[in-house]
């Protein structure tokens, strides 16, 4: 789960992260009262949409024009950016050319910058363990900079036996390059952000830039923070800060019904029970020469609704062509799969081919009641009959 800049900085300023002040606007007016508070005599106007990107980018109705973040040094300059931002259409190299629609503002103090750095916290897969990446190279994007200059990449695992210790801190604290009551301030910054990081169940804390000030101050002038949604349970705090807005309504009714989907480019709609198994039929689909057009695990436990509800998802996508159900009854039982997909068939009145495979549990019961639906379902004997038949039913009807 994501959340927007200005929540990052509030949950991480509760760790003793130092950020700079700000304040959140919805309307022109909200940002000139949030720009007297904080005093002046230079601003910045953040949009908030959850992607990255956002001063290089450009609005749709200007793209020649200014891009999501800019500097100002009066009230009116204020209003009249906030004005040209909310409510319009933002694109960035992460959200793609469709961009996201800015319907709220970061009003935050001008910062004193001397250097810009980086620095995160994410699981490393390889590890298994919290690793700390820094850069000299702040404000850049780091995959860039791990291309272009790999040698000005810190990396740090940390044990989880110990955790972040002083060491690991100042370490990095000169591995950036900072001195003297910098590198204290440095040490505070990480501790901090590590503590959040794990009594949040965080996933990624990216700050970039992270920025020394002339006085020596060590802040974060961008912040990142994503979830583990499977940790939600017990981070309400948390979840209360979702902004459903900002995702795919697709996947966020899949959220609500409790059901695994994530949209894809491709043509061919997956169900499947499982996410081993969900995987190994997307790479088969690819294997005979199709492309899937999501991924769906419904679980070990789907009821006949939440197999219906998974089924109008995948057809709700207009690039789907074709469908493939592929279920291995365990826990899941083949006749309530059945059952689901040909109520969800009928309810959509299904207009694009639909290969079924089914093995396990009540699997003869299942396909009995597949081939008494009186709908054009094509059965599988396994997953590579399965594939190819989808393939070959989807190029046929295009």
């Amino acid at each position: 789960m994501n959340i927007h800049e200005y929540q990052a900085k509030q949950l991480l300023k509760k760790y003793g992260v130092a950020v700079p002040r700000g304040h959140v606007a919805y309307t022109p007016d909200e940002a000139v009262q949030a720009a007297g508070e904080l005093g002046g005599p230079i601003w910045v106007v953040k949009s908030q949409i959850h992607a990255g990107g956002r001063g290089a980018g450009r609005f749709k109705d200007n793209p020649e024009g200014k891009g999501g973040v800019r500097v100002v040094k009066s009230k009116d300059e204020v209003r009249a950016n906030a004005m040209e931002m909310l409510g319009k259409i933002l694109v960035t190299k992460q959200t793609g050319p469709a961009g996201k629609e800015v319907k709220r503002l970061y009003i935050e103090e001008g910062c004193d910058i001397q250097r810009e750095l980086y620095l995160s916290l994410l699981i490393d897969r390889a590890t298994s363990r919290i690793t700390v990446i820094a850069s000299t190279e702040g404000g850049m994007e780091i995959e860039e900079v791990a291309h272009k200059t790999p040698e000005k990449i810190i990396t740090l695992p940390i044990d989880p036996l110990t955790g972040l210790r002083g060491y690991h801190a100042r370490q990095i604290a000169f591995g950036l390059g900072l001195s003297g009551a910098q590198v204290k301030n440095c040490v505070a910054f990480l501790t901090g952000m590590y503590k959040a990081f794990t009594e949040l169940d965080a996933s990624t804390v990216e700050i970039n830039p992270l920025v020394v000030t002339g006085s020596g101050d060590v802040i974060a002038l961008d912040a990142k923070m994503n979830f583990d949604s499977n940790a939600l349970f017990r981070q309400h705090d948390v979840e209360e800060l979702r902004d459903e807005s900002e995702e795919d309504p697709a996947e966020l009714e899949a959220h609500r019904n409790e059901l695994n989907y994530i949209k894809l480019d491709g043509s061919i709609g997956c169900m499947v029970n499982g996410a081993g198994l969900a995987m190994s039929t997307m790479d088969i689909i690819k294997l005979y020469g199709g492309e899937p057009a999501n991924f769906l695990d419904v679980g070990g436990g789907a009821t006949r609704e939440r197999v219906t509800t998974a089924f109008k998802l995948i057809l709700s996508d207009a690039n789907v062509e074709g469908i493939l159900v592929n279920i291995f009854g365990g826990i899941m039982r083949c006749d309530v799969i059945a059952e689901g997909v040909v109520a969800a068939a009928r309810d959509v009145h299904l207009h694009v081919p639909l290969v079924v495979r089914l093995e396990g549990t009540n699997v003869e019961l299942g396909k009995k009641i597949l081939a008494e639906s009186g709908l054009p379902i094509l059965s599988a004997d396994n997953l590579a009959d399965a594939a190819q038949k989808i393939v070959k039913a989807v190029k046929e009807a295009a």
